[in-house]
């Protein structure tokens, strides 16, 4: 089947790149569309969508651009125009995959525009951004980044090779069809290897009872993806089993998943169960690069890239007052379980992270700040990883879905 591709380029540097993708594309059998994002220089061929059309509907005009010859304003410029043009061809069914090539500056506005369309939409960035680190380019999408390996200027022999990949790649993936199955209700959890046991129990149990699990890893981005396809309305449950992320969001970790984690169930009105997994901790990339005001504290080495921090008293008893008045916001049946024993795998006795002290710091935060005339507060005398706290948290979800 015949399928589109919107290729987002900069024509202004001849843009022989950019039609020598096209050309590929039509020859698999596909429709393209251009979008010219460049400002400087005239295109190299026409484009379907042009830079002066962009231009304006990111709110200037090509020659003010021009003139103004500032390079922040126009890239600002030009991606909100290829952005705003871009969901408006997907709202029109008009696109099926989005391709590009690009510098710094080509990566920025076309991952912009693709970071707005729908996860399991097709879109490949080809640039000489994607050896580094591209989580400004990828956000929370399925954004696919191929290292260009030689700059994107011109064809030579290994950019023809790499581009000719890349067209493969995006073909490829539009021209994927998805095998139909049984609709199952979505459940979102989310885990790290500290609260894996407890989260694979709650897992199991939702599937046995027919529901499909989305997990999610306690990374940052995986809980601004979980809170991202919440919002959308995919989702009718959720196992919130591991809130760590605040950890780093309020003590300066490297995982913050950003002051709008734990929001979007409540905002979305759907069922939720919540546990304090992996509160004991903050992480930090290899021990060297734990900042120094940090050196003195409680620190562990999980591995040769990962060391985690301790969380104090104070942190959490503020985590605790963080977390009550985030789901204070709930509209639907909520419960917040406490793990008395231990919130992760090294947080119980005789492992490097229990601290009595931290945890009651934490449990009282909760009791004195959480409205429980609209979230159920459940204490319990276990480990986050006992089986009988899973069964807890499954059943309670269960019977809130159910009803």
């Amino acid at each position: 089947m015949t399928k589109t591709i919107l290729i987002i380029g900069t024509l202004d540097t001849k843009g022989l790149e950019f039609a020598y993708l096209r050309d590929l594309i039509q020859a698999r059998g596909h429709k393209t569309i251009v979008l010219d994002a460049g400002v400087n220089g005239e295109p190299g061929f026409p484009s379907d969508i042009s830079a002066e059309e962009v231009a304006k509907t990111g709110g200037a005009s090509l020659l003010e651009l021009r003139q103004k010859a500032d390079r922040g304003f126009a890239l600002d410029v030009m991606s909100k125009g290829a952005r705003e043009i871009t969901a408006r061809l997907h709202e029109d069914g008009k696109i099926d995959g989005v391709i590009s090539l690009g510098g710094s500056g080509g990566t920025s506005i076309a991952t912009t525009a693709m970071q707005l369309l729908p996860v399991g939409l097709p879109k490949l960035m080809v640039s000489t951004m994607a050896s580094g680190n591209v989580a400004s380019y990828v956000d929370v999408k399925d954004i696919t980044m191929m290292y260009s390996v030689v700059d994107v200027a011109g064809l030579n022999s290994l950019s023809r090779k790499i581009f000719t990949n890349a067209v493969g790649a995006i073909c490829g993936m539009v021209e994927q069809e998805v095998t139909p199955a049984e609709d199952k209700p979505l459940i979102t959890a989310t885990m790290f290897g500290v609260t894996t046991p407890c989260v694979t129990m709650v897992r199991e149990g939702l599937e046995k009872r027919g529901f499909e699990v989305l997990v999610f890893h306690a990374t940052g981005s995986g809980g601004r993806s979980m809170e991202a396809l919440i919002s959308a309305g995919f989702i009718s449950g959720v196992a919130d089993i591991t809130t760590t992320e605040w950890c780093d969001e309020l003590v300066g970790g490297v995982l913050s998943a950003g002051p709008e984690r734990l929001d979007a169930a409540a905002k979305a009105g759907i069922p939720q169960v919540v546990s304090l997994g992996a509160l004991d901790m903050v992480n930090f990339g290899a021990m060297e690069t734990v900042p120094e005001q940090f050196k003195h504290r409680t620190l562990y080495k999980h591995n040769a890239s990962v060391t985690l921090m301790r969380t104090t008293v104070q942190e959490n008893a503020e985590l605790g007052r963080i977390i009550a008045t985030k789901l204070n916001q709930t509209r639907v049946p909520t419960a917040l379980f406490i793990p008395l024993h231990g919130v992760s795998m090294i947080d119980a006795p005789g492992q490097p992270f229990h601290s009595p002290e931290a945890d009651q710091a934490l449990f009282a935060a909760i009791r004195e700040n959480l409205d429980t005339s609209k979230v159920e507060l459940i204490e319990m005398p276990n480990h986050i990883n006992d089986p009988e706290f899973a069964e807890a948290m499954l059943l309670k979800l269960t019977e809130m879905l159910e009803k």
